[in-house]
């Protein structure tokens, strides 16, 4: 499949030949949302935890006789029905992460790619260079191409590109290395240069 090249000026510089194998295949739904929710599951920092019953700080002498109080019979303050006592099956440290194969999450990234590509959403850039790295002005640059939510991938990121880039609302700029089905998806434009291209075809085909 073919596609138009744009610039930051707004003009086409020509077109590029896209994989079929990459960027043409039809989007299945359920290899995406297995990838996003691995992708989020590895995300979770898993820290939440609560005390276990010899953490707590409290007294063991047992509170009252066994017998003749007509009370329940008790033991230690520690037990989770006093104020201060511990948590039973609380959470503990743990990974939240799990497996999934290298093939379905290299077959989900060439699904994100199609998915934008199918929708008009995906757009290639002759390049992401800008030495200017003044935010307001790749900004309006943005707003001239009609960029509101977009992710730009490059092969190399250019220093003043990324620094102008960061400070602007709903804006990622990342390597084709760091490119992944999540950040693809959560915005509304994928952007990849001519060299990102050929990196993310030589890497998936």
């Amino acid at each position: 499949m073919k596609a138009d090249i744009t610039t930051l000026d707004a003009t086409v510089a020509g077109s590029i030949d896209l994989a079929d194998e990459v960027f043409g295949l039809e989007p299945r739904a359920d290899i995406l949302h297995r990838m996003v929710l691995w992708q989020l599951a590895k995300r979770q920092a898993g820290t939440h935890r609560v005390k276990t019953k010899g953490e707590i700080t409290a007294t063991t002498k047992k509170m009252y006789r066994q017998k003749g109080t007509g009370h329940a019979r008790h033991g230690s303050k520690k037990a989770t029905q006093f104020r201060g006592g511990f948590k039973p099956m609380g959470p503990v440290v743990r990974d939240h992460g799990f497996d999934l194969p290298k093939k379905v999450r290299k077959l989900a990234l060439r699904n994100a790619l199609s998915a934008k590509a199918q929708a008009g959403q995906l757009i290639v850039l002759e390049n992401a260079a800008f030495e200017d790295g003044k935010t307001a002005a790749l900004k309006a640059k943005f707003a001239t191409l009609g960029w509101n939510s977009v992710l730009v991938v490059d092969a190399e990121l250019n220093e003043g590109f990324a620094r102008a880039a960061r400070n602007i609302p709903h804006v990622d700029v990342l390597p084709t290395i760091g490119a992944n089905v999540y950040d693809i998806l959560r915005r509304e434009k994928l952007v990849l240069t001519k060299a990102a291209v050929e990196s993310l075809e030589a890497r998936l085909k």
